[in-house]
C-alpha cells in the first residue's frame, strides 16, 4: 500500500524558512513525478513545485521561484520542500502527491495525482 507522509511544517515569521519531507514507501516511485500541492482556506490546491524521480527534472509555480527548492533523496525514498523567504501567503496546508501515469510534463491538476499524504499545516505570520 503506498503511503506518503508529510512532515516539517509549522508557524515561521515572513522572512524565515521552513522543509517540508515528504516521505513514500509501498512500492517503487521510479518514472512517478512527486508534486507538493498548496491549499489555502477558500482557494483551490495548486501545484507549487513537482519533480521526477526519474532524473530529477523540476517544476515551480511562477509563485515560488527563487524561494522554494524541491529535490529527492533516492535512498531515503524522501522527497523535500526547502522554502525559504516565506511570506503571509504563502500560508496553506501543504501536500505531498505522486503522479504514475509516466507524462514527460508536469501536470498541475491535483486530479492527475494518485495517491497523496496527509497534509501539513504552514503558517507564515506577518
Amino acid at each position: 500500500q503506498v503511503q506518503l507522509v508529510e512532515s516539517g511544517g509549522g508557524l515561521v515569521q515572513a522572512g524565515g524558512s521552513l522543509r517540508l519531507s515528504c516521505a513514500a514507501s509501498g512500492r517503487t516511485f521510479c518514472g512517478y513525478t512527486m508534486g507538493w500541492f498548496r491549499q489555502a482556506p477558500g482557494k483551490e490546491r495548486e501545484l507549487v513545485s513537482g519533480i521526477k524521480w526519474s532524473d530529477g527534472r523540476t517544476y515551480y509555480a511562477d509563485s515560488v521561484k527563487g524561494r522554494f527548492t524541491i529535490s529527492r533523496d533516492n535512498a531515503k525514498n524522501t522527497v523535500y520542500l526547502q522554502m525559504n523567504s516565506l511570506k503571509p501567503d504563502d500560508t496553506a496546508v501543504y501536500y505531498c502527491a505522486a503522479e504514475s501515469a509516466l507524462r514527460v510534463g508536469f501536470p498541475t491538476t491535483a486530479f492527475a495525482y494518485d495517491y497523496w499524504g496527509q497534509g501539513t499545516q504552514v503558517t507564515v505570520s506577518s
